[in-house]
């Protein structure tokens, strides 16, 4: 049976991934992730990298994990002709603005974020279907 992972599969996929990692004898310490997706720019017209979440292990960071893992993407943003790599990051982390502005990335001020969840998002989609879109 195929069918796309579910959140629940999430231990079962790492679990395979070390068993592979390991029977290729590449068995590796993970020290942080970067999880991204592709978005696009109606301005710029062509795609790029939304950085959802990028994460160290506190008793790692400070090794160049993290510069490591953006300069990743930002080489792949660059083979591919994707204009940006962006991300959005919380007002009161400090450390973390420091280290991106330590890299060139400057905040975008004149966006705020907007976002609709739970009961919001419910009712909007529903409402979509009442006028017939």
């Amino acid at each position: 049976m195929i069918r796309a992972a579910v959140p629940d599969d999430v231990p079962v996929l790492h679990a395979l991934v070390r068993e592979l990692a390991a029977y290729e004898k590449a068995l590796d310490e993970v020290v942080g992730f970067a999880l991204w997706f592709l978005n696009f720019s109606t301005w710029r017209g062509v795609h790029g990298f939304y950085l959802e979440d990028l994460y160290v292990r506190p008793d790692r960071r400070g090794g160049g994990h993290g510069k490591a893992l953006l300069a990743e993407l930002a080489r792949i943003c660059v083979e591919r002709g994707y204009e940006r790599l962006e991300w959005s990051v919380l007002n009161w982390n400090a450390p973390s603005i420091a280290f991106y502005e330590s890299l060139g990335a400057r905040p975008q001020d004149e966006w705020t974020v907007y976002r609709l969840t739970d009961g919001a998002l419910a009712r909007l989609g529903t409402a979509g279907e009442r006028l017939g879109a």
